[in-house]
């Protein structure tokens, strides 16, 4: 079956550059933001009103920041799983909480396809279409969206049945939140004893210290960033209370809740 109707909703600093990679495969894919138009430079012209938007919509794929917004693009303000005539297939790859990703089975009529797709890497992978993707799904539904993916990404987990990738996807999260307030602190201490910046993520790179954000940090757009409620270190906040939400039960959270107020504390770097 041809791919075509795709749509990203959320067309912000994951959003856009997905929409430009399905684009540059040669999908036939708009999008859809709740915001102004005119600030979207070259993407603008791939942009559409709602009512073009749900006219053209088979497969969805929703990026929008939080589970709020998540209701408004499905059931709430744009209402696209109800008057989007021809929508068969929603992709969500907000990072959101795993029990709301699963709740959303029973809200969306079953002749729709629901697939998880959660995805890393930060803005600067999502623009160069080397995201990875960590997928939930049946294997069928997973083989046939697999171009989508591949236009947008470099690396795929199949993590299992629909929901299993926004749980693998969560846990991940809560790695990088610790090594994002881990490494922000050693950074600091750093400053404080007089080495040098570059000398020591050079050093972390090759050792037993070594993690992405480290790794990344002069090329990952926000390793100096403070912490707002609107910025990607804010999100991780957010994420970490996606991870939570889905604890086991009876799990001890001391560590994660830690690892948030650390994030949350987080001042702009120099």
């Amino acid at each position: 079956m041809t791919l075509d109707g795709i749509g990203i909703a959320g067309c912000g600093r994951m959003g856009g550059p997905m929409l430009s990679a399905l684009r540059a495969a040669g999908f036939d894919a708009l999008g859809f933001d709740v915001r102004a138009y005119e600030n979207f430079g070259d993407l603008r012209p791939h942009l559409v009103a709602l009512p073009a938007f749900r006219a053209h919509l088979k497969t969805l794929v929703t990026v929008v920041r939080d589970i709020a917004q998540t209701d408004d693009v499905l059931f709430g303000a744009q209402n696209l799983v109800e008057t989007a005539p021809d929508l068969r297939t929603v992709i969500v790859s907000s990072t959101l909480s795993p029990r709301y990703v699963a709740d959303l089975r029973a809200r969306i009529p079953e002749h729709i396809t629901l697939i998880d797709a959660p995805m890393s890497g930060a803005a600067i992978a999502a623009e160069e279409a080397r995201l990875s993707f960590m997928l939930g799904g049946t294997a069928s539904e997973l083989d046939r969206h697999q171009p989508l993916f591949d236009a947008m990404g470099a690396h795929f987990h199949r993590m299992g049945a629909y929901g299993a990738g926004m749980q693998a996807k969560v846990l991940n999260n809560l790695l990088a939140a610790s090594n994002t307030a881990m490494t922000r602190m050693v950074l600091d201490w750093a400053d404080h004893s007089g080495i040098d910046e570059t000398a020591l993520l050079n050093l972390i790179h090759t050792s037993s210290g070594q993690n992405w954000f480290a790794s990344g940090f002069e090329t990952i757009e926000f390793t100096r960033d403070g912490w707002e409620p609107d910025n990607t270190i804010g999100i991780l906040t957010k994420d970490v209370a996606s991870a939570l939400d889905a604890a086991p039960i009876g799990a001890d959270t001391t560590l994660p809740e830690t690892i948030q107020a650390a994030i949350r504390a987080l001042k702009p770097r120099a």
